[in-house]
């Protein structure tokens, strides 16, 4: 076994668990989207759609680390590295230190 491979499916099986847990909770999973309980009036938001948009992206993450695992299975340990990089480049296009700008385009109009 080699270091990427490892490390790839272990991260790669924490987001799939994740997103089977937003999956299951449905509307009560925005409840655990870090910002959410913050929000002013967090009634005025499509929870349903929040707990949807992280699921996905989780499922994303996921996709993206157990590629690089099979690859790093196959080619070389050293594939694990493009595959956190792009992991890294996706995960973080996703953050904002602004909570109420993170939620805006939830709203419910």
């Amino acid at each position: 076994m080699n270091i990427g491979f490892c490390t790839c499916t272990i991260l790669a099986l924490l987001f799939l668990i994740l997103s089977i847990i937003f999956a299951l909770l449905k509307e009560k999973g925005a409840n655990y989207v870090s910002g959410f309980n913050t929000l002013n009036h967090p009634e005025k938001y499509d929870k349903a759609y929040i707990s949807r948009d992280m699921r996905n992206q989780c499922f994303t993450y996921s996709l993206i680390l157990f590629l690089g695992a099979i690859l790093s299975y196959f080619i070389s340990a050293i594939i694990a590295i493009p595959a956190y990089v792009i992991w890294a480049i996706v995960f973080f296009k996703s953050v904002h230190l602004n909570a109420e700008k993170a939620f805006e385009k939830y709203l419910i109009k």
